[in-house]
């Protein structure tokens, strides 16, 4: 009887361990255009590549919650569009008992680590496609990102008058 006992009370101690679990990985959108083709393809010069990188958190549940990375890649020859990548990488991620100050750093530094190889992975898959050299994305400092918009959204609560404190990094949707 007494085995019998202590397994529940192990399993209840189990339970209160931090816990991380990716559900799902997913490639929620991708598009590419080519606006002025097929006459800007006869234009022979090196692109200019422009790369955006955004971050957007949705909580879906208490402890779930979808991360997407954005991306935007333009290429251009003589300011006119060559082709246009827009992309949003997502990974459905669950927390189990994270503290608050602890989760924030986890939707915006790690999990955006998780999905980045498998944006850039799709993004110079579809450029390649189109038939053009594909375009590698630069390795991301998600610490770095993470932590300059910790420091805007400081400095923007700062200059708010009466404006509610909140812990949480705001990211943008």
């Amino acid at each position: 009887m007494t085995e019998q006992s202590s397994v529940p009370q192990a399993e209840a101690d189990n339970s209160k361990e931090p816990g991380f679990q990716i559900q799902r990985i997913f490639l929620k959108d991708l598009s590419l255009e080519q606006p002025n083709a097929p006459q800007i393809l006869l234009i022979v010069a090196q692109p200019q590549v422009e790369v955006e990188i955004d971050i957007a958190v949705t909580p879906l549940s208490d402890n779930i919650f979808e991360v997407s990375i954005i991306s935007t890649v333009t290429a251009k020859v003589d300011s006119k569009v060559l082709f246009l990548v827009e992309a949003k990488q997502a990974g459905i991620f669950e927390f189990s008992n994270i503290p608050p100050q602890q989760l924030d750093p986890m939707l915006g530094i790690a999990c955006p680590t998780i999905l980045y190889p498998y944006l850039r992975s799709n993004i110079a898959d579809i450029i390649s496609r189109a038939g053009f050299q594909p375009i590698h994305l630069n390795e991301i400092n998600f610490h770095g990102m993470y932590e300059h918009r910790l420091m805007q959204a400081q400095q923007a609560a700062s200059q708010e008058s009466g404006a509610a404190d909140e812990s949480k990094i705001v990211l943008p949707h």
